[in-house]
């Protein structure tokens, strides 16, 4: 499902910016699945899960293929105020994203996890948090075209870096919630297999770090800026 080599040369026509963007928007597309694919997990609907899955898995197979696309063609010498070594550092973060989201879907649909009902609720609010982070980092990516416009200066920068802030904000709030998820399932573990169990805890961290290789894109991001 690579793209052709003449999309991407467009994309890079209009801006060396755009196939990054396209790649985040791919990416968080990705993380978005995640939620339909819990709900049916959690109802035992594992049809559903499958074909969730099978989405995400297809989706992240498109940002990889554009993700080769763009390490290949990315033209070098580019005369704007990022280097091209930055670019791909930010689109290697950006991927790890898409890369998580797949794991997750693939070891719960491979063992059939089913979170406990009590955790049930909490863990979709913590789902949706880590991807309001995913989201977050996809809008600063999106700024990047304003950023080149105004050559890095200006309100511009003050903006993108506010995003970034924000980004923080809520990997702030996703360690929180993965904390008190990770005490109600210490409350009820025993009653569990320890194997699942012992699985369930590594979904829980495998689903904070969609949020914390987010805020890592921030991060990259801000480094961009300050050498701009």
């Amino acid at each position: 499902m690579a793209m052709p080599v003449n999309t991407i040369l467009g994309l890079f026509a209009k801006s060396p910016i755009k196939p990054l963007q396209e790649h985040i928007n791919k990416v968080h597309e990705c993380c978005k699945h995640l939620i339909p694919f819990f709900e049916a997990a959690n109802a035992n609907n594992w049809e559903e899960a499958r074909k969730q899955q099978a989405k995400i898995s297809e989706i992240e197979k498109v940002a990889d293929a554009l993700k080769r696309e763009i390490r290949l063609k990315l033209p070098r010498g580019i005369f704007i105020p990022v280097e091209r070594t930055d670019m791909l550092e930010l689109l290697t973060q950006q991927d790890k994203i898409a890369n998580r989201a797949k794991d997750i879907s693939g070891r719960v649909l491979g063992r059939q996890l089913h979170l406990p009902s009590a955790t049930q609720a909490d863990f979709m609010a913590y789902l949706s948090r880590c991807i309001d982070a995913t989201k977050q980092a996809k809008k600063a990516i999106n700024e990047l075209d304003e950023l080149l416009e105004t050559g890095f200066k200006g309100r511009e920068v003050e903006l993108v870096e506010e995003m970034i802030q924000r980004l923080d904000e809520i990997e702030d709030d996703t360690d929180s919630l993965q904390i008190k998820l990770r005490r109600e399932l210490q409350k009820i573990e025993t009653q569990y297999s320890p194997i699942d169990m012992m699985f369930l805890y590594q979904i829980l961290e495998w689903v904070g770090d969609l949020a914390d290789q987010a805020e890592r894109v921030g991060a990259r991001l801000e480094l961009m800026l300050a050498r701009s």
